[in-house]
């Protein structure tokens, strides 16, 4: 028999719960199972697996995130709403680390997170309109966001910056303003032509530490 209040969704936010409480490590079919008071095996009729659980726990988060995202965005453009999301990636992974961690792991192909993911790749395009940027900078320009802001939440998260001045506040608006200007700067790309940081002077050939020969 079915345990009233067992459903799928409920098992999706419990294990969202238990990840923001535990960690996401945490949720795995048995403790949910404790959770509901029913075997291990009758969270079968639920779900199929730990990876489908999981699966489901990142779309739902993903989900759940978009849906600030979309609201802090609205009626914003330019630095403002570059701003705004930023913004919301943080404080949703100082609330929630382990629904914002299930969010950072990989999709399953064809799996429950894909369509999420892609909202959120939507919605940070949304934000970069202003700039109008050309199709090529604007995924470049999509994936500075998401490595700049997730990789600064990584490391904060990590404690990274808990010892040494200024705050990581002030990096962090330092570098949403950093983020704008790099965006608003940005000129055409030529994707064959190597970084200006890593091209070698005029007459002079490519040194091994560059990758070339000497």
């Amino acid at each position: 028999m079915v345990r009233a209040g067992l459903t799928k969704d409920a098992v999706v936010r419990a294990a969202a719960d238990l990840a923001d409480r535990d960690g996401l490590e945490a949720v795995t079919l048995s403790a949910l199972a404790r959770r509901f008071g029913v075997t291990t095996a009758g969270m079968y009729s639920h779900v199929a697996g730990l990876g489908d659980l999981l699966d489901r726990l990142s779309a739902f988060c993903l989900e759940e995130s978009a849906d600030l995202l979309a609201a802090a965005i609205a009626g914003r453009a330019g630095p403002d709403a570059v701003a705004a999301l930023a913004r919301v990636y943080r404080d949703y992974a100082r609330a929630h680390p382990g629904r914002y961690a299930a969010t950072r792991r990989p999709a399953l192909p064809d799996g429950h997170a894909i369509p999420a993911g892609r909202r959120h790749a939507d919605l940070a395009r949304a934000a970069l309109r202003q700039y109008g940027l050309d199709a090529t900078r604007e995924v470049h320009a999509v994936r500075l966001l998401g490595s700049t802001i997730h990789g600064f939440i990584s490391l904060e998260g990590s404690g990274a910056f808990a010892h040494s001045r200024p705050s990581a506040s002030a990096s962090w608006n330092a570098i949403l303003d950093a983020l704008a200007a790099t965006i608003a700067g940005w000129s055409p790309i030529d994707d064959e032509t190597p970084p200006r940081s890593v091209r070698a002077p005029a007459g002079r050939r490519p040194s091994a530490d560059m990758g070339g020969e000497t």
